[in-house]
């Protein structure tokens, strides 16, 4: 079995990133809107935005617990379509990947 610690360390500073960044977004979407009609519009579609980033921030955060998940059960580096082996040098540029080259979307 391959040594994922360091992947595995990358991939735990990438997820508090991305934790602190999302707590911070949903905190500015819980503000009250201003009084003025056309600064609520502005924070209307700043809101739209934010709620954008937070939905691919989401997605990484999900994507990133998966991969912390397989690296702990054993499967991780292990491509999800033929169940060779994910080169290291993909899983380095791409520790999220759960295919290998070959099979990659």
């Amino acid at each position: 079995m391959a040594d994922y610690s360091e992947l595995e360390d990358q991939l735990r500073k990438r997820l508090a990133e991305l934790v602190e960044r999302a707590e911070e977004i949903e905190d500015d979407l819980r503000g009250p809107l201003e009084a003025d009609f056309s600064d609520q519009a502005i924070d209307l579609a700043d809101d739209e935005a934010l709620e954008g980033v937070d939905a691919v921030l989401r997605q990484e955060i999900r994507q990133i617990r998966e991969a912390l998940y397989r690296i702990k059960n054993g499967t991780y580096g292990t491509c999800s379509v033929c169940g060779e082996d994910i080169a290291m040098a993909r899983l380095q540029a791409r520790p999220i990947a759960t295919r290998c080259i070959k099979h990659a979307d």
